[in-house]
């Protein structure tokens, strides 16, 4: 599913328009993004928790190569799925 399509699917779930429901999509990824970049968890009970994590700095290998590269550190997005989706994923 794409962003065009996840649009269409609150639209009809929710009886918005797509435009409304366009605006909604874009708002909620909007303020996940700043809570994420401020280095806060979100958590939507039941669905998932969406968190930053910091990877440090390490030596990699380059595979054409195998010379040894420094991989510098850094934040990277992390989500974790909750219960309820998890068993109906797996169901």
């Amino acid at each position: 599913m794409n962003k065009a399509e996840l649009i269409d699917a609150i639209a009809a779930e929710t009886h918005m328009t797509k435009a409304d429901s366009g605006r909604a999509l874009d708002a909620f990824l909007n303020a996940t993004t700043k809570s994420l970049k401020k280095g806060e968890k979100l958590t939507l009970v039941g669905f998932g928790t969406f968190s930053v994590t910091k990877r440090p700095a390490r030596v990699g290998r380059n595979p054409q190569t195998g010379k040894a590269i420094k991989i510098a550190a850094k934040k990277v997005a992390k989500f974790k799925a909750g219960a309820t989706l998890a068993k109906v994923v797996n169901k």
